[in-house]
């Protein structure tokens, strides 16, 4: 029995996600407003030291999309300097809720909310790379980008140089749209890595005035955060970054594990320990100054659909990402940015569940419009804020659907009225509750039998005794509580 059964399928796997993860590494980086190096450091470390660990053995780490938006407000707002310090403390309290075995909490997040997340990630996603791609400087606030594209748009028309970036942008896109429908060889090189090249070949071909990516190398990009970076953890506004980058991160790592574990049946993710195993590469990268990682959905699959079978697959992506940094650092140079814009324009696209809304609002419209309104919060307003009224309105449904509450009034003609609540008495229901006691008749006496609530809260009880007396008072005989 060799001693590694499976090493032929997870090294064709690693090439297959290595170069997957290449342009995404680069392009992450380059949206997110940092050196293009970062993302490779974070790619390494994400294949390197993450894929050592125990958790979910076939998902990869790297930076991601989805972090993107947050990143670029955080550096604009805090400086490069204190990236690593956000990304630092992230790894440190995902380690945390690993070890507190918080991880399988994750999965109690309501799904319309992460969607509604990944939804606005995509929206802003989307705004930020049509001003690249038109060599524009993107404006800070979502609503501000997204009202000022048709202008920005219609001044490139007039532009030969930004119609020639615009247009490399477009081909790009087209590339990735029209890439799975190509034979099945063909589709044996993964749609980014194809329609990279195929830019880059282009713009060299036809020598075309675009900007390509600036680098150097790794270890002049790699910057640990100083003792001026770690005194700004006193600022309110970093903590609350650092608590939207742990949230964010860690549901889209632990979401994209349980997608992976439906795409192969092997060993299930250990959610607690994966948490873990993020943390630790949060950890290792906020000491080099370099972006924050998340289980990506785009290398995870690719490694699973290339025949992975154990974490050697992964681990080797990241030596291949090492190796190709270290010694051919300046074909990094030759990539197009209005090219990585369009790998990110269609990776933003892809993030906006259409045909999830559509089911959704069929099944469940409640749902589907937490996930509106998260989307549209996180374009209007922040990433942060977003989720927040994401939750807090996920969390008002939930309170809602399980306030149901029952009132059977049985009316014999003679006698006293009796009504009895059953179900849960909340002050959700608080209205509807009164205006069906009001309805009865003032002038015959009433039975309220409470014995069947589930729950009786506070403010149900007070205006349950306060309609009794007013009752009594009104009547001709006093109302009786059955107490629960």
């Amino acid at each position: 029995m060799p001693a590694f059964p499976h090493i032929r399928k997870d090294l064709a796997a690693s090439l297959v996600v290595f170069l997957v993860a290449l342009p995404l590494c680069v392009g992450v980086a380059v949206a997110s407003g940092v050196p293009a190096e970062l993302g490779l450091v974070t790619g390494i470390v994400g294949g390197v030291v993450t894929g050592l660990m125990r958790g979910s053995s076939l998902q990869v780490s790297g930076p991601a999309a989805g972090l993107t938006v947050l990143v670029l407000e955080a550096v604009r707002e805090f400086g490069l300097p204190v990236l690593g310090v956000l990304v630092l403390a992230t790894g440190l309290l995902q380690i945390l809720m690993g070890a507190l075995r918080l991880g399988r909490w994750f999965r109690a997040i309501s799904v319309s909310v992460v969607e509604g997340m990944l939804a606005g990630i995509g929206l802003v996603l989307i705004a930020g790379q049509l001003y690249s791609v038109a060599d524009a400087e993107a404006p800070a606030s979502g609503t501000e980008r997204i009202a000022g594209l048709p202008g920005t748009l219609a001044r490139a028309a007039g532009d030969a140089e930004t119609l020639a970036a615009i247009g490399l942008g477009a081909g790009t896109v087209a590339v990735l749209v029209l890439w799975p429908r190509m034979p099945r060889r063909v589709r044996a090189v993964p749609g980014p890595l194809a329609a990279v090249a195929l830019a880059t070949a282009a713009a060299a071909a036809l020598s075309l005035p675009v900007a390509t990516v600036e680098v150097e190398g790794l270890l002049g990009a790699v910057q640990p955060p100083g003792a001026d970076a770690l005194a700004d953890l006193a600022d309110p506004a970093v903590c609350a970054t650092i608590v939207a980058f742990t949230l964010i991160a860690s549901a889209e790592s632990l979401f994209s594990a349980a997608a992976v574990d439906r795409m192969h049946d092997g060993p299930r993710t250990r959610y607690d320990q994966e948490l873990m195993a993020q943390g630790t590469g949060n950890t290792v990268c906020g000491l080099l100054g370099a972006l924050p990682m998340t289980a990506v959905i785009v290398r995870s699959s690719a490694n699973v659909r290339a025949g992975a079978r154990t974490r050697a697959a992964r681990v080797l992506h990241g030596v291949w990402l090492l190796v190709f940094a270290a010694l051919l650092p300046a074909t990094l140079g030759l990539l197009p940015l209005p090219a990585l814009a369009g790998v990110l324009l269609h990776a933003g696209w892809r993030l906006i569940p259409f045909r999830g809304l559509l089911t959704l609002w069929r099944r469940e419209r409640g749902e589907a419009l937490i996930l509106v309104a998260t989307a549209v919060s996180i374009v209007a307003l922040n990433m942060f804020e977003g989720v927040l009224v994401g939750l807090a309105l996920s969390v008002a449904k939930a309170a809602w659907d399980a306030s149901h509450v029952r009132l059977e009034v049985r009316d014999l003609g003679a006698g006293p009225v009796r009504a009895q609540l059953s179900g849960n008495a909340t002050f959700l229901r608080l209205p509807k509750i009164l205006d069906s006691l009001e309805a009865l008749p003032q002038d015959r006496p009433v039975e309220l039998d409470l014995s069947g609530l589930h729950h009786l809260d506070h403010a149900c009880r007070t205006a349950l005794e306060s309609w009794a007396e007013r009752h009594s008072a009104a009547g001709t005989t006093p109302v009786r509580l059955t107490a629960r």
